[in-house]
């Protein structure tokens, strides 16, 4: 199947529209136990009609729709439909304060926000700038004249499938720098594609997997891995309800591709050793016929039972952590990467990993070091640029295109990277040497 499937992101998932039309897609808990399901058919339904209210507006191509939300079933559909209808989609981080927001919002010019699933709203909505319209999606904290729903029964869906150019901007992502202001990453719909060409020799996702999207969805780790795969494979998603469903939720989706921060991966292990102490553990995972019996209930109760690739990303993660889920036959990989990359850089393999070490570089992707060491990369996924900020786009490129990652590192001779520390940080002694302090 996946060698007749079309490249770019957009086209593929018009297919999985047409031909897994009936099979669920998008499943969204709304409380209480109540859990919402999308088919491709139905999601797709009402992306369409909401990308026709979008055209509706008369906004020139190309805008700016911004896009404030938790994770949701609907941000995946609102995304959607902003691309859909000729536009580029802002998304602004959740959790942000008001002074953030207002910030984001006008230096993108953004002419339409999406609201939907918060808990802070009632202190973030002094962000929005007055006279901005906005519409609130299902979940969303407040009542709005504006709603989803409404928009969903006054439209038709739009007729066409629209394809957007490689070079056309699909999304800005904003980042902070070193100064705390946000940077706008911008990034194509080339940019989309060169990082799911890369994913698929890696992961080897087909439709038959399964995800749960919980890190946000404003941030490129979860867009590239998450929303982008889903699309390009055609895979179902579920979403977290909130964190003292966590269990649930997991158990709900049973993810055979699971990406998660070192955070979380602590606290997993931290509540299973609080149930069985570490010694305890150790004993039974050494008797032969008890230990497969062990470490099925552990990863059953995890959720994690089915999955077979799991990642770590964003920190460093303790070489013991990955050493315990190893004992219990999960190899953890770890994963590097930027905004300015879309997350595609690095990654650790099965039967490859290093302890210390984030692993080799994607398919596509070619790496070196400076004198100085820091990590220069070059690949399909590297961003346009940052928005309206020409002079600190060409500082972040050499001369021949590779992206300065602003990171220090070490390559093994199994071309394995290292991050040793910022290149900011390290300073020359008066013998020539450089010298970075984060390891001292």
């Amino acid at each position: 199947m996946t060698t007749t499937l079309p490249k770019d992101l957009l086209s593929r998932a018009y297919v999985f529209e047409r031909t897994r039309a009936d099979m669920v897609w998008l499943t969204q808990p709304m409380g209480n136990g109540v859990v919402k399901t999308y088919t491709w058919k139905e999601g797709f339904d009402e992306a369409r009609r909401i990308a026709t209210y979008l055209q509706s507006l008369g906004l020139p191509a190309g805008s700016h729709i911004a896009l404030l939300s938790k994770n949701t079933a609907w941000w995946i559909l609102c995304d959607l439909a902003i691309w859909m209808a000729g536009h580029v989609s802002i998304p602004v981080y959740p959790t942000l304060a008001a002074s953030s927001i207002k910030q984001i919002l006008e230096h993108s010019e953004a002419k339409v926000v999406f609201v939907g699933k918060l808990d802070g709203w009632p202190a973030m909505k002094e962000g929005i700038p007055k006279g901005l319209p906005m519409v609130a999606m299902p979940l969303c904290p407040e009542e709005m004249p504006t709603k989803w729903a409404d928009l969903v029964k006054a439209h038709a869906p739009i007729a066409t499938s629209v394809v957007r150019a490689d070079d056309e901007l699909a999304t800005i992502v904003y980042t902070s720098g070193s100064t705390g202001t946000p940077k706008g990453v911008m990034l194509t719909f080339g940019v989309l594609q060169s990082s799911q060409e890369s994913a698929a020799g890696v992961f080897g996702a087909t439709v038959n997997d399964r995800m749960i999207s919980y890190l946000p969805l404003a941030h490129v780790f979860e867009r590239a891995v998450v929303e982008g795969s889903t699309l390009y494979n055609g895979f179902q998603v579920f979403f977290a309800e909130a964190l003292d469903t966590f269990v649930a939720d997991m158990n709900r989706a049973r993810p055979t591709l699971f990406i998660s921060v070192p955070r979380l991966w602590l606290k997993f292990q931290a509540g299973v050793s609080h149930k069985m102490p570490a010694k305890k553990l150790s004993r039974l995972l050494m008797i032969p016929i008890l230990s497969g019996i062990v470490k099925k209930k552990i990863l059953t109760g995890l959720g994690l039972d089915q999955c077979r690739i799991a990642i770590s990303g964003s920190a460093p993660i303790p070489p013991e952590t990955i050493a315990w889920y190893r004992s219990l036959g999960l190899e953890l990989l770890e994963g590097y990467g930027m905004s300015e990359n879309f997350c595609i850089s690095h990654i650790t393999k099965p039967g490859r990993v290093r302890a210390g070490y984030v692993g080799e570089p994607w398919p596509g992707v070619e790496v070196r070091l400076s004198p100085e060491g820091e990590v220069q990369m070059k690949c399909g996924a590297l961003m346009k640029g940052y928005y309206k900020a020409p002079e600190l786009t060409a500082q972040t490129f050499t001369e021949d295109g590779f992206l300065k990652t602003g990171d220090r590192g070490e390559i093994d001779p199994q071309g394995r990277l290292k991050i040793t520390g910022r290149v900011k940080e390290i300073f020359k002694t008066s013998k020539g040497k450089y010298v970075a302090p984060a390891p001292i």
